[in-house]
């Protein structure tokens, strides 16, 4: 978990540091976006707004005008077809060109973008001030990052329903294609989007939840965050496809065309929607501060989790007076080598990157763990764990313990099966990775994994006893873990322990 949440946050702060670009950029009168006629922009780029031709199945040439295929040759209609498909938006080329100024391929280096390495070392600033003083300064910042959005996603929302074209996205948005669903990518695709969102498997949970009263009451919280991480995402998708449907309707183009994913949604589609509004730079300048929020806050628990679990490994070492300096040097080692993405092939590298840092390895790290818990530990000494917790067990005991012992792991399997099915080569841009690159993306994708087997054979090294026997004695819980004697016995006389070690340390100091 460590080494997941290691790489992530290396990238992911770098899209933190493209989203102040876009804000910063956005304290104008005029989006820099908008027009073609800017020193970045090339042939490419649509000048003309062709809505008007298009609805009437016309194509605008390189002079604008409208050109209908009765009234031309069929070599120049394919000319003009070709044309329409390698034409480019205002904010795509502004978002290639000028943030990125990206290179033909990831081979091609080129030299570091001072603009964007100057917002990365903001980024990294603004998350070493509020990690410096432990959880008591996160715990703070994290309610402004976790609820601050959902107050722009409400002013957002009320200005996408009063936008032409919202009701085609909203029902682009909610009318299933069940066809898709025999498609292994759209199991994946989901399967993805669940444990990016969720974060298990990548510490962060863990890290927060030791920070907890020993009696807090975990189950109920645990459903809170689940339930409420999908409402999110299902209110969210009103205000994002909506704003899409109203890009639809600018273009002229069906929804599927206009929406997409990832980096094109955030800083290609929705600032050319943007752009096309009324007093545009106010609105673009809500969206990225609610991008920022979002960013930072699962930055801020990414980079908790590394530098939790280097005190916790050496606390004689670093824990209080000395954290802070474990904060610095974790964000500067994170920030130098994220300066690789900000270069001309910096896109390429982050790609690559996201599509193996917490994709497969996510899904056998989760597979593993859910496998030790019902299988190893077993599931009903987990369960009594958490009666000890709440003073009672959580409410339908059955279901829990059938679902970790045979539903989740059959389905984290069948999940690892359609990741395997529906693997392609990464590519960004139409450019698709030479094989060594793809070579270096399996290893960031087993490196988390290597972990699991190697800690287990270095355990096994140096126990005691033939081979057997270090098995069947190191997959035994030792008598350390779990709630200690008096706490078992006084479960209504709960005791705050300000977490910052791992619960067995604790348990070891009480005896």
């Amino acid at each position: 978990m460590f080494c997941i949440s290691f790489l992530i946050g290396i990238y992911y702060n770098v899209i933190v540091a493209w989203s102040f670009y876009y804000l910063f950029a956005s304290f104008t009168t005029e989006l820099p976006w908008t027009h073609c006629n800017n020193e970045w922009n090339t042939q490419a780029c649509a000048k003309f707004d062709g809505r008007n031709c298009t609805l009437f199945g016309g194509l605008l040439n390189s002079t604008g005008a409208c050109i209908f295929q009765n009234e031309t040759s069929s070599e120049d209609w394919d000319v003009l077809r070709n044309f329409a498909k390698a034409a480019k938006m205002p904010a795509d080329e502004y978002f290639h060109h000028n943030v990125l100024t990206i290179s033909n391929d990831i081979q091609e280096v080129g030299g570091i973008q001072w603009k964007l390495a100057l917002c990365l070392l903001f980024a990294w600033i603004l998350v070493f001030l509020a990690l410096v003083k432990g959880v008591k300064s996160f715990g703070k910042v994290v309610y402004f990052t976790a609820l601050f959005p959902y107050l722009i996603l409400l002013v957002l929302l009320a200005r996408a329903v009063t936008l032409p074209g919202y009701m085609d996205g909203v029902l682009f948005y909610l009318i299933p294609r069940w066809e898709r669903l025999t498609e292994a990518k759209v199991w994946g695709d989901a399967a993805m989007q669940i444990f990016f969102a969720l974060s298990p498997c990548w510490g962060g949970l863990i890290t927060l939840a030791s920070y907890n009263k020993f009696h807090n009451n975990c189950f109920r919280d645990s459903l809170i965050i689940a339930t409420g991480n999908v409402l999110t995402a299902f209110f969210a998708g009103f205000v994002i496809f909506g704003i899409m449907g109203f890009m639809a309707h600018e273009l002229g183009k069906p929804v599927d065309t206009v929406a997409t994913e990832g980096a094109g949604l955030a800083f290609i589609a929705y600032p050319e929607a943007v752009s096309r509004l009324p007093f545009a730079p106010f609105w673009s300048i809500l969206f990225f501060v609610m991008l920022l929020t979002l960013g930072l806050g699962t930055q801020f628990t990414v980079l908790e989790t590394v530098v939790t679990t280097i005190v916790d490994s050496w606390p004689d070492k670093f824990r209080g007076r000395n954290h802070k300096w474990v904060v610095l040097g974790t964000s500067c080692v994170m920030f130098l080598m994220g300066l690789s993405m900000c270069s001309r092939n910096g896109m390429y590298i982050l790609q690559l990157v996201d599509n193996h840092a917490a994709t497969f390895s996510s899904l056998i790290v989760g597979f593993c763990e859910i496998m030790v818990l019902s299988w190893v530990y077993g599931a009903d000494r987990f369960l009594n764990d958490i009666r000890f917790m709440l003073s009672k067990y959580p409410t339908t005991y059955g279901l829990w313990f059938f679902m970790w012992k045979f539903v989740t792991p059959i389905v984290i399997i069948c999940l690892l099966i359609f990741c395997i099915i529906d693997f392609k080569p990464s590519s960004y841009g139409g450019v698709i990775f030479p094989p060594y690159i793809n070579g270096i993306g399996w290893v960031i994708s087993v490196l988390p994994v290597i972990f699991i087997p190697g800690i287990a054979a270095l355990k096994i090294y140096h126990s005691e006893g033939s081979f057997w026997q270090r098995i069947l004695k190191l997959k035994r819980p030792s008598e350390e873990w779990g709630p200690a004697p008096r706490k078992r016995k006084v479960l209504d006389e709960p005791k705050h322990v300000d977490s910052r070690i791992p619960l067995a340390l604790h348990l070891m100091e009480d005896s």
